[in-house]
């Protein structure tokens, strides 16, 4: 039981994560383009971003609303979480000649490093929760109560 709800809560965190980071988007698109624009990647990449991010953080909301889809969603939630994840560790090892600005809304509130910690927990939890659906979690019997067996 503690399982299900512990999958459902890190999913409802997800989708307010990335439902929150798409609306901010779309609200203000100005400063989202301005922001793309400024990024050290081609404008044309840039351009693309500014279509399909916002997009891909509600098509992954969507999934993972939906039971049957919610594993899928997870993982998606996992591999878009490292690619940011991935750009922010590098801006943090100066791949770029430049340090760009962050992101909108109230994440462009918290420097690097801490995106880099906000980022990693939100990995942290997609992991655990494909692991928990997947019935791949290490069996930690006291994080869920149960009491160990003995020999």
């Amino acid at each position: 039981m503690l399982r299900k709800i512990t999958i459902e809560v890190f999913s409802i965190l997800l989708i307010m994560l990335f439902l929150y980071a798409a609306i901010s988007k779309w609200l203000n698109m100005r400063a989202f383009e301005k922001a793309m624009y400024n990024q050290p990647f081609s404008h044309w990449l840039a351009t693309l971003f500014i279509w399909t991010v916002p997009a891909t953080e509600v098509i992954i909301s969507i999934l993972l609303m939906i039971k049957r889809t919610q594993l899928i969603g997870l993982k998606a939630s996992f591999i878009l979480m490292c690619l940011f994840t991935l750009y922010i560790g590098s801006i943090l090892l100066h791949f770029f000649p430049r340090v760009p600005c962050s992101c909108g809304g109230v994440i462009q509130k918290l420097n690097w490093p801490q995106h880099l910690v906000f980022n990693l927990f939100f990995i942290l939890i997609s992991l655990w929760a494909i692991l928990l659906e997947t019935g791949k979690m290490p069996n930690f019997k006291w994080v869920y109560g149960q009491k160990a067996r003995t020999a």
